[in-house]
């Protein structure tokens, strides 16, 4: 089942500013700030110094709505006009997969779903729209 859908801004290094900005000028509510210096370390990719401060995931309140956003890695194309995309959670991975299979008919993956440390299955995929989704799987703890 598909829980939500919210903008994702992407941004190219200046995220810690950007969450500043957004926090003074939509009195948004800062609920999570993750940096890509935490996230875990795998030592065959280690994390470069200069993208250690960088935002992994950033997610702020606006009134009911969410806001999320992140930096590309360092060395990531960055294009003006790509900065914002569409993420959308889904409550389980066959799903997800049902979504990410449709909305890559035509368009273009740019990350295949996988498992991530924060996800059971996340993946990002422009669709023949040009308009770039980030599926992410959320399952429910049932304990």
């Amino acid at each position: 089942m598909i829980s939500g859908i919210y903008p994702y801004l992407v941004l190219n290094g200046n995220g810690q500013e950007a969450v500043k900005f957004y926090e003074n000028a939509l009195d948004a509510k800062v609920l999570g700030l993750q940096t890509f210096g935490e996230m875990p370390e795998n030592p065959e990719y280690p994390t470069p110094v200069e993208a250690k401060d960088r935002v992994l995931n950033a997610h702020l309140k606006v009134g009911n709505t969410d806001l999320m956003l992140s930096d590309t890695f360092p060395g990531q194309p960055y294009q003006i006009g790509s900065q914002v995309t569409v993420a959308i959670t889904i409550t389980d991975v066959e799903k997800s997969r049902e979504v990410f299979e449709k909305l890559q008919e035509g368009g273009q993956i740019i990350m295949p779903l996988q498992e991530t440390f924060w996800s059971p299955s996340y993946g990002q995929v422009t669709d023949k729209f040009g308009v770039t989704w980030q599926i992410s799987t959320q399952v429910a703890n049932n304990k």
